[in-house]
C-alpha cells in the first residue's frame, strides 16, 4: 500500500528491525514523505521502500524488510519498479552495503548492475555498492 506521513511511526518500527545500527526516525520518514517526487510503499507483513523520481531518474532511498526470504522485498521492488516507469523514470540507482550478499543477490535477480561504490559511506565504515538498472527495457 502506499505510505503517507501517517505511517511514519510504523515505517520508522519496520526501518529499525531491518538496520537496527542505523534506524531512521519517524520524523525523517515524515518528513520525506512530504517531499515532491518521494511516494513511500509499507506492507502490514513488514516491508517499507521509499522512492524519489526527479526527471527521469529514481532513487532507492530505503527499503527494508522484517522477514528476509519471504519475497516481501521482490515485491516491494517491482511495485518501485512499475510506479517509477508510470512517473517517467528511465533509470533507477540504489546503494547497498557491498557485504550484503543477501541484497546484492536480490537487486541482481532484479536486473540490477553495480555502477560504482562508495567508500566507507556507512557509519560502521562498510562501503557501499551503487547499483543501476535501466527502466525502459524493463
Amino acid at each position: 500500500m502506499t505510505a503517507t506521513a501517517a505511517h511514519a511511526e510504523a515505517m520508522e518500527a519496520i526501518h529499525a528491525a531491518a538496520f537496527p545500527d542505523e534506524p531512521w526516525d519517524a520524523a525523517s520518514f515524515a518528513t520525506l514523505l512530504s517531499q515532491p517526487g518521494v511516494f513511500g510503499l509499507i506492507d502490514p507483513r513488514g516491508g517499507i521502500l521509499l522512492l524519489r523520481v526527479a526527471a527521469d531518474e529514481a532513487e532507492i532511498l530505503t527499503i527494508g524488510v522484517t522477514s528476509r526470504r519471504q519475497g516481501l522485498g521482490t515485491e516491494l521492488m517491482q511495485t518501485a519498479i512499475g510506479r517509477a516507469k508510470r512517473l517517467g523514470a528511465a533509470v533507477m540507482y540504489h546503494e547497498v552495503a557491498a557485504r550484503n550478499a543477501a541484497a546484492l543477490g536480490l537487486y541482481d535477480s532484479l536486473g540490477f548492475a553495480p555502477a560504482g561504490r562508495r567508500a566507507k559511506y556507512y557509519a560502521n565504515g562498510d562501503d557501499a555498492v551503487i547499483l543501476r538498472r535501466r527502466l525502459d527495457n524493463a
